[in-house]
């Protein structure tokens, strides 16, 4: 599972690549449509935040295995992606980060995306998705439910704030 993947196939509803430090301001906006998101996270989105969040890497992984990516149409960043394959166990991959542009919630794109990220991901050789959200965020909670994840159990706490953990086998 150690083979880098074309994250550009992952679907053909728009262009996606891996993001760099000059996307930031594109993922500022992108933030700015959601600010339910970020007051469960009890914090704001910032330009620095985004910087790490480029790179952060949860234990045991390698940069390798981490793909930060925006979704594009007409060249402007419509959703980003953070992908963590082989977490938390080899043929697990695990999705730290899914938004999509306001202007575009609400027709189905978001769970057609996940759709093609799933098939994408299975035909890679994985065998499930994982993935938290804030407890307590009901605009997440109906998303991901919708698409088929389901709750583990467990609930790690953070200082402001408990995560839900999902999953879905693929």
């Amino acid at each position: 599972m150690n083979n880098r993947l074309n994250i550009e196939g992952i679907t053909a509803r728009c262009k996606v690549r891996l993001l760099t430090p000059e996307d930031v301001p594109a993922l500022l906006d992108l933030a700015a449509g959601h600010p339910l998101y970020y007051q469960h996270l009890r914090e704001e989105p910032t330009a620095e935040g985004f910087l790490e969040d480029l790179t952060n890497l949860p234990p045991r992984t390698t940069p390798e295995d981490k793909y930060y990516a925006g979704y594009f149409r007409d060249g402007r960043l419509i959703g980003a992606l953070d992908l963590i394959t082989g977490f938390p166990a080899p043929e697990t991959a695990f999705v730290g980060f899914f938004m999509l542009h306001k202007d575009v919630q609400g027709a189905g794109l978001g769970s057609a995306l996940i759709g093609d990220l799933l098939a994408f991901l299975k035909d890679a050789g994985f065998r499930a998705v994982r993935l938290m959200y804030v407890k307590g965020n009901p605009q997440s909670a109906a998303f991901w439910t919708k698409n088929g994840f389901t709750p583990t159990g467990v609930e790690p706490k953070q200082e402001n704030y408990t995560q839900v953990v999902l999953e879905r086998t693929l």
